[in-house]
């Protein structure tokens, strides 16, 4: 087992796509399945789970995954304390991201540009994802990560870091907004929505509407913040559309209240990424950061 190696099965247990990694390191899907063939050989453990579609780690996977994330950093941090990188950059970079984000996207990148860049301290504000691109136009944080809006203003760069499906939840709880659900064909005019104040997903529940000719849908409330959405609908006060992600990173206690109606039709996935000032991708410390991506 070499640091290669590592990199290789590190890319690939966060893109879950044999695909995607072979072509970001640079060499052949057949090279990185004998690679980790190799690994799991060395370890007796099966590394990852495969199928058709998905790709996804064992318990030993999860383990590796630790102990590589931990390796590189400490060799990165022996490479600048020997001076063999040169001048290390330092200062601090604010990002801005959701609760879920912090969770399901921001991680593995934080792994990465710390790996490269040890001395600059991470500043991590979270909020409304839909206020991102805001924050990043006020100078309120460096970077944001953000769902692709529907209008890019001109002077905001974005490049996408994944793709995220729209869900349809509802409550499991026995509730008068349950029994509506279940129906074979349910009368969405008569169920309460919960909504995003604004942002991506606001216009895709807005297109969501408009193919389902709910020209005056019943609203029993906006919220700010995609999190405070599931709780809303756990308790039982209506459905909202919203990203898968956000119910796989919600509470265990709030997502066994919460069931996940099959019988829509929805829209494409959300495009996720991280969005920054053109003008100020110059700057030494947000386009090491832009460069990782």
């Amino acid at each position: 087992m070499d640091l290669r190696d590592l990199k290789l099965f590190l890319h690939l247990a966060e893109s879950r796509h044999f695909g995607r990694s072979s072509k970001a390191m640079h060499v052949s899907p057949s090279t990185l399945s004998r690679q980790i063939q190799r690994l799991e050989e060395e370890l007796g453990q099966p590394l990852f789970q495969r199928d058709n579609r998905t790709v996804q780690l064992t318990g030993a996977g999860e383990h590796l995954k630790t102990f590589a994330q931990q390796t590189l950093l400490q060799y990165q941090q022996l490479r600048h304390s020997l001076g063999q990188h040169g001048p290390s950059l330092s200062g601090e970079l604010r990002l801005f991201c959701s609760v879920t984000a912090a969770y399901s996207h921001l991680p593995p990148i934080l792994d990465r540009f710390r790996a490269q860049h040890p001395l600059v301290e991470i500043k991590l504000t979270t909020g409304d994802a839909a206020d991102a691109v805001e924050k990043v136009q006020s100078t309120e944080a460096d970077l944001g990560i953000a769902g692709h809006p529907e209008t890019l203003p001109s002077s905001v760069d974005f490049t996408k870091i994944g793709e995220i499906p729209m869900i349809l939840i509802a409550p499991s709880l026995p509730c008068a907004v349950r029994t509506q659900t279940s129906e074979a064909n349910p009368n969405w005019s008569q169920i309460p929505f919960i909504l995003p104040e604004h942002g991506p997903a606001r216009k895709r529940i807005d297109i969501w509407f408009k193919r389902n000719r709910l020209t005056s849908p019943l609203i029993y409330a906006t919220v700010s913040g995609h999190e405070a959405i599931v709780s809303m609908v756990a308790l039982g006060c209506g459905i909202a559309l919203l990203p898968d992600v956000v119910l796989e990173n919600s509470p265990e206690p709030v997502r066994n209240r919460i069931t996940v109606l099959d019988n829509v039709t929805l829209g494409a996935p959300l495009e996720l990424g991280v969005c920054v000032q053109k003008k100020r991708l110059n700057e030494p410390l947000i386009d090491a950061f832009w460069q990782l991506l």
